[in-house]
């Protein structure tokens, strides 16, 4: 029997200080989609974003970060946000979440900088991967194989640069997701 789009579960991992956009867009499409999208973070409550060069909204946050266990969970979102990004990856929890969904064969989709916290859950040496051009280096140097691209696909990672990449990223995660099958 087919999954129904509600049964398919999609975490959004993010720390205070994420790139607000690549959150919402995303969510918005996938919950249009009838996913169940769960915002995840080290905070209990809320989680702040960030809109260009502020502060954003909060938001509410759906699963702490202590309690969230990645096998209830089809896929990822990270978006990116150098902050946010900063406070995830020195979280052991956060970058064993990360790391989780690799060892599963789950598919993983991030943006901007969300590709550094993959750098320490060691999931991108000889993957083929993009990022906004502020990481680059930290990849390669990691081991990946970064290409300048809008959006780039490999095993079950979606990657793509910035927000302006943000529609390309979006489809290609809905059909990397097999969403389009279900709808």
């Amino acid at each position: 029997m087919e999954q129904s789009l509600n049964s398919f579960k999609i975490a959004i991992l993010v720390a205070d200080g994420f790139e607000q956009v690549e959150m919402i867009c995303p969510r918005k499409v996938l919950n249009q989609m009838g996913t169940t999208t769960h915002l995840i973070s080290p905070n209990k409550d809320f989680v702040r974003g960030w809109s260009h060069l502020d502060w954003g909204e909060k938001h509410k946050v759906d699963v702490p970060l202590e309690m969230a266990r990645a096998e209830y969970y089809d896929a990822l979102l990270l978006p990116g946000g150098v902050m946010g990004l900063d406070a995830l990856r020195i979280h052991h929890k956060a970058v064993e979440f990360v790391r989780s969904f690799f060892t599963a064969g789950k598919p993983v989709a991030a943006i901007c900088h969300g590709p550094q916290i993959l750098i320490d859950a060691d999931v991108v040496i000889g993957r083929t991967l993009t990022s906004c051009s502020a990481i680059r280096h930290d990849l390669e140097n990691a081991g990946a194989i970064w290409v300048d691209q809008e959006v780039v696909t490999n095993n079950g990672l979606i990657t793509s640069r910035t927000t302006d990449d943000l529609s390309a990223f979006t489809s290609m995660m809905v059909r990397e997701f097999n969403l389009e099958l279900h709808h």
